[in-house]
This record gives C-alpha cells, structure tokens and sequence, in this order.
C-alpha cells in the first residue's frame, strides 16, 4: 500500500510549499526562485509533472507569506537555514531546482547535506546561473528604484508589471535588493568550493544578458558526479517560455522510462 506524504513540521513547511500533494512520490523535486522571486515561480510546474514527482517550492523570507520577516542577506545563513529544515524531507530521492541566484543556493545547500553525511541530491539543476566563481556581482546599491524596476523587467522577470505601481514596488523591491546584496557577498574563489557529489546539469538561454554559455559551462567544475547541458532560445527567463520542455526533461532525468 502507498504511504501518504509526511506531514510537514511547522519549521519544514513555513521554509517549502508543496505545490500539490502526491500520495506517493517517488522523488522530491525542490525548487529555488531568482531574486526577488518567491515560491510562486514553480506554482504550475506539479501540472507539468507525472505524480512520481512531487514538487516543493522554496518560500523564503521577507516576501509573500513570510513577508513581515527580515531578509537573509548572507549565503551561509540562509544555506545553513535551508539544509536544517529539509532535514526531514530526506527520506525519499530529492533534486534541486534552482534559477538564477537559486542556482548558487541549491549547489550551497547541496555542499552542507553532503558534508554532514545527510544524502546528496540525485541531480542540481542550474538555471539561468553563471558557476559562482565567476560571476560579476550587481552594484545594487547603485541603481535608485526606479533604476532597479527598469533592470528587472529588462530580464523579462515574469510579473514586473507589479512595479510600475508605486505602493507595490515599495512591498516588493526591499526583498529584492536583499537578495542582490546576498549574491554580491558570495564571492567565493574556486579553490574554496568543493566540488558535490551530485551529477549537475546546467541550463541557460542563448540570449540571456547575464549568462553567457561559456559562463554556464563552467559549473562542470564543481561536480564529481557528472555534468550535462542544454540551451534553450530566449533570454535570462527562458524557462518560462520552454516550461513544457524544460519539465519533460526534468522528468526524463528523475523518472526515466
């Protein structure tokens, strides 16, 4: 008989939403929004999803639900934080999603379950993410808001409509300055990541502003497991218009046939 999925403790589940519930998953497929994103990124992705796969979206904090909670502004804290509540998620195969900073803080999160001897993701996903000892940071501190709204919906950020309206730009743009303080403090040197276990695959679109191909390629370098790639046509936020594609071949690599 099949179990039902466990019940989330009240830490686990004010840190991921399950996007729909799976009575019998056979894989967790836990995924990390861009900054300034929020869990609401991956709300469809279980329709695009046999139901061997069940879906958890990452809900930090400062936004949405958990918007009257500070912002995580360094990467070792929000990782630390991140890894403690997945612990009890561990019971089953899981694999990491994560797009643009997401990226950096699926492979973070990755590297602590690892070195505690807490399993290692079947595979990372790497979406719209230069490898972190590469990547040039943004001096947000620089941009005024109305410098900031215009280089979001530059990227093609799905809903920057929001912003043009003034009360809600002053709800949603704190967050996002949060998070690009938080990547342009990770600045880590090649020597001092280490490389996972977990096989990785890196995705990026041939017209993406901040992630040239060749940037994206060199995530190869911190796995021991594997690495693979693919390129989708479209800008810093392909994977909206290829969500379809970009899910069949999420499931070909948890579930193949």
């Amino acid at each position: 008989m099949a179990l039902p999925a466990p019940t989330l403790t009240a830490d686990t589940a004010r840190w991921f939403r399950r996007q729909a519930r799976t009575v019998a998953p056979r894989v967790r497929l836990v995924c990390f929004p861009h900054a300034g994103g929020a869990a609401s990124l991956y709300r469809d992705w279980s329709d695009g999803l046999p139901s061997g796969i069940e879906v958890l979206a990452a809900r930090l904090p400062a936004r949405q639900d958990r918007f009257r909670e500070p912002p995580v502004e360094h990467m070792d804290e929000l990782a630390d934080r991140i890894a403690e509540a997945l612990r009890p998620l561990l019971d089953l195969p899981y694999a990491f999603f994560g797009h643009s900073l997401g990226a950096d803080v699926a492979y973070e999160v990755a590297r602590r379950l690892e070195r505690e001897h807490a399993g290692s993701p079947e595979r990372i996903f790497v979406s719209g993410a230069p490898a972190p000892h590469i990547s040039e940071p943004v001096d947000v501190d620089s941009y005024d808001d109305p410098a900031l709204v215009a280089e979001i919906q530059r990227l093609g950020a799905p809903h920057t409509e929001l912003l043009d309206d003034p009360e809600l730009a002053a709800l949603l743009l704190p967050s996002l300055r949060a998070d690009y303080r938080l990547s342009a403090r990770y600045r880590p040197t090649l020597a001092e990541l280490d490389p996972v276990r977990a096989p990785i695959t890196a995705l990026v679109g041939d017209a993406d502003p901040l992630v040239p191909v060749e940037d994206a390629l060199q995530w190869s370098r911190l796995t021991t497991g594997g690495f693979n790639h693919r390129v989708y046509p479209g800008d810093h936020f392909y994977l909206e218009r290829h969500r379809k594609a970009l899910l069949r071949l999420v499931q070909a690599v948890l579930l193949p046939a």
